[in-house]
């Protein structure tokens, strides 16, 4: 039998848990699906789940992965862990002008223990957490959609009881394999989500927790509300849509614990009804519970404004072109049709994109465009479901099709441009926790489907075979993300218009070397956007280097006349212009790079290089040594000081500057190289040849390594190491410039010295 005790003083809770039990049809009843104990009901969702995206677990770091840990210094040990609170998720001071406002200082702390405990940026592990998170909610789904599905319900003992096994394993195996999941389980930033998720749950099945009878009879503890609202804080400081937890939980406390009619109630307002408190709004508790979750959400959001400030995120329009449009009818209408592809991608995930930006979806500008279609339906299902969520005289069927629309919607708000822009058009991981409504809604439907069905099993299989396609789409998207060259090249089918997936496949070649392909790729992405300046960047870069300069500066020129304060694309204008000796104008491009980013070491790097050309010494000092103080790991910097010093006769100096570019950077075998030179030319020998052998050891083909050393020996008078050096030296180099004629200046000596002998 399954019953509740509650205390005399409240009989208004415990009509509404019984009733449940007594009155509601139950969903399981005319569902053909698998019933399994919860134990294995959890084991077979958590082997699921695992199965899918297991294959990412040694991806490399692809795509945003870059920006948000491997250049992320908030991850690193020499950063203050109390500049976690201060800083945005790609490490970005809060207060700064171009940062994104994205507060996420847990998943943050997540990346830094990650990086500590692998002892550097190696992806398993970060991979490996990722993919036991989504196991983790996965299974704790069982649980929420056993609540959502079949309700609330206490045994004698204080045990929850699920009322739709059946369902909630089918909804849960629906979320597990969804593959609109993916991006966050493969993609390692999408650790965010899965945090988020994850305390989103626990503050869900907390406040449940809070309505389980207690030692002194209350009917709901206090207790656990704040607890919920603390997870729900949590949620928030790991991605922001956790703080919509605290809405949903009043919303399941009015439609399940008070089982309040919503149209009832709204009608009773508008017409001012005196029996307002038979309606549910005012029963014990429900007031008091509901002020605690928006006190609570107030304070967090007081708090999170406190620490980020008043300024918006900086977007572009590129980010998101309908949000940048001056006609309110074309940004309604655009919105709109982002909202119907995300419902699309939950109902037909096959094709998924890593960024959907930048001309992937060209703006709807008229009524005419034919994309409309999508909006109407969105709306026409969205209004169906509304109306029998509101309208049905099954409260069952309401309060299903309530919470499920709940869970769709309300996670979706802070991703749907109405409060605030955001920094995309359409962007997979957003629909992770929405993701939820959507598992409630199918499961749903199947009930209906089956409960009108003759033959049951047939639309069970046919539920099984959209599992099975789910789970190798998974498998299959789990693979593309596991590298940036497949995972860039899978975008080219879906968002062929979007001008950053050809720019991220063209970078990708690029940096294997392969410039001929990058270039074409660059080239197409500047076609598709005229006023892509990173692109035109990058391609100038690969132009200058094959000596294309006039095109290089055309390129460049362009750039920095669309965005005036592109530093670096200032900065590589400035080398072009100097490879076509156009020194006054190559001056001026990098002081104009170093004025829009003040630390700049390797524009000043150039600006050294530029002024050792003009024989502008001391000039060309002070920059290097600018350059080593903003990165004293600059070892180029450290390098170019030593040898000017050495080459124009300062070896003191040059001795002095070389061990202390050593002493910051003591294995780097170009340093080590440069101070042997010097310690060789002051005669001190036996300290030169130990750092000569060390940068040996450390590059050992490099052949004016062993050249040098060669050379030292031969000072030194050991003919017989020089000779094996200067072999050593034409072997790896036969065109060695001064090698050949050192090593026959050599066997001429040793001749002579053998002919002395005999």
């Amino acid at each position: 039998q399954i019953f509740n005790q509650h205390n005399a003083e409240a009989p208004n809770l415990e009509p509404a848990f019984h009733r449940m039990a007594q009155m509601e049809p139950n969903l399981d009843h005319d569902v053909s699906w698998f019933l399994l104990p919860s134990y294995w009901a959890k084991m077979v969702v958590a082997l699921i789940s695992f199965l899918c995206f297991a294959n990412s677990y040694d991806g490399d770091f692809v795509f945003d992965d870059s920006e948000a840990i491997i250049n992320n210094k908030d991850l690193r040990a020499e950063t203050p862990l109390g500049d976690l609170w201060y800083h945005d998720f790609w490490g970005s001071k809060l207060s700064s002008n171009t940062s994104h406002k994205s507060y996420r200082p847990l998943t943050v702390l997540t990346f830094r223990i990650n990086y500590l405990f692998a002892g550097g940026f190696y992806p398993v592990g970060f991979h490996v957490i990722n993919i036991i998170l989504h196991c983790t909610i996965s299974v704790l789904m069982v649980d929420v959609f056993s609540i959502l599905l079949g309700g609330l319900q206490f045994s004698n003992k204080g045990r929850r009881l699920n009322l739709a096994p059946k369902s909630s394993l089918l909804a849960a195996l629906l979320f597990a394999v969804h593959p609109v999941h993916t991006e966050c389980v493969a993609g390692i930033v999408g650790r965010a989500d899965l945090l988020c998720a994850l305390f989103f749950l626990l503050s869900f099945l907390g406040y449940c927790k809070a309505f389980k009878e207690n030692k002194e009879g209350h009917t709901f503890s206090v207790f656990w509300v704040l607890v919920s609202v603390v997870l729900g804080a949590i949620a928030m400081l790991c991605k922001e849509q956790g703080i919509t937890i605290l809405g949903l939980n009043a919303v399941f406390d009015a439609l399940v614990i008070n089982k309040i009619n919503l149209l009832e109630l709204i009608r009773k307002l508008l017409y001012k009804d005196k029996s307002l408190e038979n309606a549910g709004l005012l029963r014990k508790g429900l007031l008091f519970r509901i002020t605690l979750l928006m006190c609570g959400g107030a304070g967090i959001l007081y708090i999170r404004w406190r620490i980020m400030g008043t300024g918006p995120p900086a977007f572009t329009e590129v980010d998101n072109p309908a949000s940048f449009a001056d006609s309110l009818f074309v940004r309604a209408i655009n919105y709109n049709y982002y909202y119907s592809l995300n419902a699309w991608l939950l109902l037909c995930p096959w094709w998924l994109c890593f960024d959907w930006s930048m001309g992937c979806i060209p703006l709807i500008k008229s009524v005419s465009d034919w994309r409309i279609i999508a909006l109407a339906a969105l709306w026409f299902c969205l209004i169906g479901l509304i109306c029998q969520a509101l309208c049905s005289e099954d409260s069952h069927k309401r309060r299903i099709l309530t919470l499920g629309l709940g869970f769709l919607i309300i996670p979706f708000l802070p991703a749907s441009n109405l409060f605030f822009r955001v920094g995309f058009v359409v962007a997979e991981r957003v629909i992770y926790l929405p993701s939820i409504g959507y598992c409630i809604l199918f499961t749903y439907g199947f009930s209906l489907l089956s409960k009108q069905a003759k033959k049951k099993k047939i639309l069970a299989v046919a539920v099984l075979g959209i599992l099975l396609i789910n789970v190798m789409r998974c498998a299959l998207r789990s693979s593309q993300w596991r590298s940036e060259e497949q995972l860039f090249r899978s975008a080219l089918s879906v968002c062929p218009l979007n001008a950053k997936v050809h720019y991220n496949v063209g970078k990708n070649l690029a940096d294997k070397g392969n410039q001929s392909a990058a270039i074409k790729y660059y080239r197409e992405a500047v076609r598709l956007n005229p006023k892509y300046v990173h692109a035109m960047n990058n391609l100038g870069n690969i132009l200058k280097e094959r000596n294309e300069l006039h095109e290089a500066e055309e390129l460049l020129s362009l750039a920095v006349q669309i965005q005036p304060d592109f530093a670096a694309a200032w900065m590589n204008l400035g080398i072009v212009q100097n490879s076509l000796r156009r020194f006054e104008e190559a001056e001026q491009s990098y002081w104009t790079a170093i004025k829009h980013r003040k630390k700049y070491p390797d524009c000043y790097y150039n600006l050294g290089r530029l002024y050792a050309d003009l024989n502008r010494h001391i000039d060309a000092l002070n920059a290097w040594r600018n350059a080593t103080v903003l990165k004293p790991e600059h070892s180029l910097a450290w390098n170019n000081m030593i040898i000017l010093l050495d080459n124009t006769g300062n070896l003191a100096q040059a001795e002095a500057v070389g061990r202390e570019a050593l002493e910051l950077i003591p294995n780097d075998h170009s340093l080590m190289f440069s101070l042997a030179n010097v310690l060789g030319k002051s005669q001190k020998y036996k300290e030169s040849e130990a750092l000569f052998l060390k940068a040996i050891k450390a590059n050992p083909n490099a052949a004016s390594y062993h050249g040098n050393l060669a050379v030292l020996y031969h000072r030194w008078g050991n003919l017989d190491l020089a000779k094996k050096h200067y072999e050593v030296s034409l072997k790896l180099d036969p065109m060695a410039p001064g090698t050949k004629e050192n090593y026959n200046l050599l066997r001429r000596k040793l001749e002579q010295l053998q002919k002395k002998g005999g």
